[in-house]
């Protein structure tokens, strides 16, 4: 959308940058589209026109601050048939839309996660087609620790298998999903460790392994990476067609796991320009078609060099 038919419509849109603090849900909404907007701008080269990604459409977010107003109620019976109702219309308002902002959908698929989740006792199918968990008081986590703990094993054996099969043809690191692990569970020592010697092998090696960076391994990668590939996602459309954009070179996930650990166990200033310097041979090598591992990459270079500086201005100081 241009500048002038943004001014058009003004009295149409809400621009997010004016609105005071409402909730977590409109903060968040707000930092996913300034991040989208700067992967659309630097990225992918689309400075010639500004797109307007922090409004919202002045009718849908009206029904957004009413339902989020019926949910804080005290009575409980009124409140769910009145939310109820109020989400249908704001839905078929959704679809009536000629066109929806960025704000729109993220605003949209928020509030109806959290009124799923509030209104569910049971398991069902969800009108958009997952399983909806409901709440229960028992805990699970020593379960899904147990389930995490055997696919690792599972996935370590079949890399071990590949190693075997085809290690003649590229170099094939077995333990990588046991650094992801180690990271996961907050053992920083150990995966340091190992992500130290999966550079240390596959910096320099022929036609190294990829891992794939699919639903199936959510549990296991930081947040900082899911984010990252769900950006790609939504910016660039052909990415949602073809599996390949979803990989990454183990290297390029072992340099990020080393940066991490490094940062966490607070690691001197001489080690993490050694990393650095790994990061930016690994960057020169990486072919240019590979979206996902430079991004990455320029995450953990930038992490590195943010917190670099902030020691040696504390350094100063002193």
């Amino acid at each position: 959308m241009s500048c002038y038919s943004l001014t058009q419509c003004s009295s149409h849109v809400v621009q997010g940058e004016l609105l005071p603090k409402i909730d977590d849900n409109i903060d968040s909404v707000l930092g996913l589209a300034v991040l989208y907007q700067h992967v659309l701008s630097t990225s992918l080269n689309q400075r010639q026109q500004r797109q307007y990604v922090s409004v919202f459409t002045t009718e849908l977010f009206v029904y957004y601050l009413h339902i989020k107003l019926l949910s804080v109620t005290k009575c409980p019976v009124v409140t769910e048939t009145s939310s109820s109702e109020l989400f249908q219309r704001y839905v078929k308002c959704i679809s009536e839309m000629h066109q929806l902002f960025v704000g729109d959908i993220l605003v949209f698929m928020l509030l109806s996660y959290s009124l799923e989740q509030d209104i569910c006792s049971e398991p069902e199918v969800g009108k958009h087609g997952r399983f909806v968990i409901p709440r229960t008081e028992s805990d699970t986590s020593e379960l899904v620790e147990l389930l995490q703990k055997s696919a690792v094993e599972h996935l370590t054996t079949y890399r071990q298998l590949e190693a075997q099969q085809f290690g003649s043809i590229g170099t094939i690191f077995t333990t990588d999903f046991e650094t992801l692990y180690s990271y996961k569970r907050g053992d920083y020592q150990r995966c340091s460790q190992l992500s130290t010697q999966n550079v240390d092998t596959l910096l320099y090696a022929r036609l190294p392994a990829c891992v794939a960076i699919d639903t199936v391994f959510i549990q296991l990668l930081d947040d900082n990476i899911v984010s990252l590939t769900a950006l790609m996602l939504i910016v660039n459309a052909k990415c949602r067609l073809h599996t390949n954009y979803c990989v990454t070179m183990q290297v390029t996930l072992s340099l990020y796991l080393m940066t991490q650990c490094q940062l966490k166990l607070r690691h001197s200033v001489t080690s993490l320009a050694q990393t650095l310097r790994y990061i930016k041979l690994a960057q020169g090598k990486m072919p240019a078609h590979r979206t996902l591992d430079h991004m990455i990459l320029q995450l953990a270079s930038r992490k590195i060099t943010i917190n670099r500086k902030h020691i040696l201005n504390k350094f100063e100081l002193n």
